[in-house]
């Protein structure tokens, strides 16, 4: 079997029509989750953007031992593994961070591609006049990475590969052709609005602002839903789809309002400080399709995450997962030859090494001082909690009744709060965390078992 994966930067799942969307237009996402198994509890591990890749890349919970930093290198790979095995491997990325700054995540690949254009933020990009370049919608990075990709397939369809295809989009700065954005806001006139990483009314941002912002991440991801379908469609005429895994997911979702934030951290910009930054299921809450040739369609519920993902893809190839990987294969639950369950619970955290005084640069590789340890989740099949450090509050909520963690429940059971947080720093002790980065967690634990 060839292995496609591709990566959608902030692709919430619950603005696909597959995850039960009825107004975002996701045609190509839609069918091709219709030919998949897809994944209903499907979470994010390491938070955000480079150490959910090196979750991807190694089998491991990165953010128990690694911040946002460069790819260790003693860590073995899931590009080595199917380099080692044979396989022709190559990424083609538009996401910023793989290299930069000797960051090294192409580690392992025969071949990396950047498209390069995007950048830090906004404001920042590796060529400051590369949107000024654009005539149309092609010259988006979207279209740019999906057709690289395809003309990779092209090439090279008579071997057998192990293909990344990673696209920034629809990660911001949100400006698609405005076609786009005016299937969600008819009266859309070109502005863009920058999320101000707070909550958005304390930051002085209007309705109006936020209907902006909302219509416009909207048409990238039906932008993006377009260009990923015409890679989907190139493995179908390339004759090469009855031989080839495909998967597509995310790294994390995005606050649009929900929560009173409009971003996926706080920053305090005039202090360059990160503060309380909670990861509600928008953020956490994944994609993921997986089509596997002879496997038919269906939904799975078990929980997953995305250090899963290395094991399963290798297992399912018939290889033995990275030296050193922890997570475990899902594949017996993809093809349906075990129960639909997978982990008891599933953490997703910031880097354990951002604590209170020390310096973040995640997100757009910005250094801030953390003004408060950044929080943790832990999500079984029914609850999400949310705990801090020591002096932070916790948070329990019924995801069965109150699925938009609105109600917070973990006054009236500090026990189950405690049991799930002593459970989670088990696993996170396991994954090679250290007694000093688990300090915050251990002192919120003894605060809630006096």
């Amino acid at each position: 079997m060839n292995v496609v994966v591709i990566v959608c930067d902030t692709l919430r799942r619950d603005h696909l029509g597959a995850y039960g969307n009825g107004w975002i237009h996701t045609p190509h996402l839609d069918r091709f989750a219709a030919e998949s198994v897809v994944f209903d509890g499907h979470h994010a591990g390491s938070f955000p953007t480079m150490p959910a890749r090196a979750d991807l890349m190694t089998g491991r919970l990165s953010c128990a031992f690694m911040t946002w930093e460069p790819l260790p290198r003693d860590l073995p790979t899931v590009a080595e593994a199917f380099t080692a095995a044979g396989y022709l491997t190559t990424a083609l990325v538009d996401t910023p961070f793989y290299v930069r700054n000797g960051f090294g995540y192409d580690r392992g690949f025969h071949d990396f591609v950047w498209i390069r254009g995007q950048g830090d933020s906004s404001r920042l990009e590796e060529r400051a006049d590369a949107r000024a370049t654009w005539v149309g919608e092609g010259d988006r990075y979207a279209a740019r990475t999906m057709s690289a990709a395809g003309e990779w397939l092209e090439r090279h369809l008579d071997e057998q590969f192990f293909l990344v295809v990673d696209t920034w989009d629809p990660h911001e700065p949100w400006n698609p052709p405005a076609y786009y954005a005016r299937r969600y806001l008819a009266d859309y006139a070109g502005e863009e609005v920058q999320p101000p990483y707070a909550k958005w009314r304390e930051a002085g941002l209007s309705e109006r602002d936020l209907e902006v912002e909302h219509a416009t991440y909207c048409g990238e991801v039906t932008m993006v839903d377009r260009w990923v379908g015409s890679l989907l469609e190139k493995i179908e005429l390339v004759g090469i789809a009855d031989r080839t895994i495909v998967v597509v997911t995310s790294d994390h979702g995005f606050y649009f309002g929900e929560h009173g934030y409009l971003g996926k951290s706080v920053w305090v910009e005039e202090a360059r400080t990160q503060t309380w930054s909670p990861l509600y299921g928008e953020l956490t809450r994944l994609p993921l399709l997986v089509r596997v040739p002879g496997v038919p369609p269906a939904r799975r519920s078990a929980l997953t995450s995305t250090p899963d993902l290395a094991p399963t893809l290798l297992d399912l190839a018939g290889l033995d997962s990275p030296a050193g990987a922890t997570a475990p294969s899902f594949a017996a639950v993809l093809r349906g030859d075990a129960p639909d369950a997978h982990r008891p619970f599933v953490i997703s955290s910031w880097p354990l090494g951002y604590q209170k005084g020390r310096i973040s640069i995640a997100v757009d590789s910005s250094p801030r001082t953390v003004s408060r340890d950044l929080p943790l989740t832990i999500t079984t099949s029914t609850q999400s909690a949310v705990v801090g450090g020591p002096d932070d509050p916790v948070e329990l909520y019924d995801l069965v009744n109150d699925p938009a963690e609105s109600e917070n429940m973990a006054a009236a059971a500090p026990e189950r709060v405690a049991e799930l947080l002593g459970d989670a720093i088990e696993v996170l002790r396991a994954e090679g965390a250290s007694p000093e980065l688990l300090a915050p967690r251990a002192g919120a634990l003894a605060r809630l078992t006096p």
